[in-house]
């Protein structure tokens, strides 16, 4: 059994409340559970408006399967989701 972690750490220009924050996160959260059945959550930074930590994870039984989908999440986040901007990427086998 493999299990993946993911780590984006985001910067969200223009974001003016944690209102506007949760809005613009809440679609992408959705879309990664969709289009990767990954686990998403907010982890970290959660009263900073321009910032979000977000953790995703995948269990499987391949650890190359679980780091190809979670490095296919990050790299989709950052070319294809304009709302945000992508500082740094961590992942993690277990």
């Amino acid at each position: 059994m493999s299990i993946g972690v993911l780590v984006l750490i985001l910067r969200i220009p223009g974001c003016n409340s944690l209102k506007e924050k949760r809005g613009r996160l809440k679609p992408l959260l959705a879309r990664l559970h969709k289009n990767y059945n990954l686990s998403t959550a907010e982890v970290d930074d959660q009263d900073i408006w321009g910032r979000a930590v977000i953790g995703c994870t995948l269990v499987s039984n391949d650890p190359n399967h679980t780091r190809s989908i979670l490095q296919k999440a990050a790299n989709w986040v950052d070319q294809e989701w304009r709302d945000v901007e992508v500082e740094d990427v961590q992942i993690e086998l277990v």
